[in-house]
């Protein structure tokens, strides 16, 4: 197996557990298009994509609509629903130990890269990492094909093979496929293996104890 000692990780559903904030944001953000939204888990597919994308897919805003909605979410989630998150267990410790053992360690993310750091910040997580990628306030950069090339540019990884991207849903796997870098999928967060199998995954674990192994089987611990 190869030695991945750069390691690019998605934060929502691979780091942290958003549900609570993000469904709560985006329920505030429809409620104000008259939109009540009674059940939080249905809107749990927000979580991974950009989300001016699921807010046209889902519910079929125009241009416009879509960039009033992230407007009305970033109220809420700016002030409450960024904190409404917890870090999935044992994520600190697998973080710690890949550090110690010489990797380098990178967030990439459609969320806007300020949200990134100040979500890391709060957990005492930002110190694992060499850099945060993500979006810009303005939508810019928010395919993650194009924030992981921009991780990679930024940070000169250019020996593509061992660097693998760490991610639960298929935008992750085919942000990476398209920046031809491995990726290894994970259950634990909102993806099931169908989506990740049919993205393409090099590798998918079951839990951190699974993914913590696939790391540090590659190249030791």
């Amino acid at each position: 197996m190869k030695k991945y000692t750069n390691i690019l990780f998605d934060l929502d559903g691979t780091l942290t557990d958003p549900k609570v904030g993000i469904t709560k944001s985006v329920a505030y953000a429809l409620k104000s298009f008259g939109i009540e939204v009674k059940d939080l888990d249905s809107l749990c597919k927000f979580i991974g994509p950009p989300l001016r994308v699921s807010f046209r897919d889902y519910y079929g805003f125009s241009e416009e609509e879509c960039n009033r909605a992230v407007e009305k979410y970033r109220e809420y989630f700016s002030e409450t629903g960024m904190f409404e998150n917890r870090v999935y267990p044992g994520i600190e410790e697998l973080l710690k130990s890949l550090k110690k053992n010489g990797r380098k360690l990178f967030v990439a993310t459609s969320k806007p890269t300020v949200f990134a750091v100040k979500i890391l910040e709060h957990f005492d997580l930002l110190r694992y990492f060499d850099d945060v990628s993500g979006s810009e306030l303005d939508g810019s950069r928010d395919r993650k094909g194009d924030v992981i090339r921009f991780a990679l540019q930024k940070n000169g990884l250019t020996g593509l093979t061992n660097v693998v991207m760490v991610g639960d849903r298929e935008h992750d796997v085919i942000g990476a496929k398209e920046n031809n870098i491995d990726v290894i999928g994970v259950l634990y967060g909102y993806g099931d293996r169908a989506e990740l199998e049919k993205a393409g995954a090099d590798y998918i674990v079951e839990n951190v104890e699974n993914l913590y192994s696939l790391l540090c089987r590659s190249g030791g611990s």
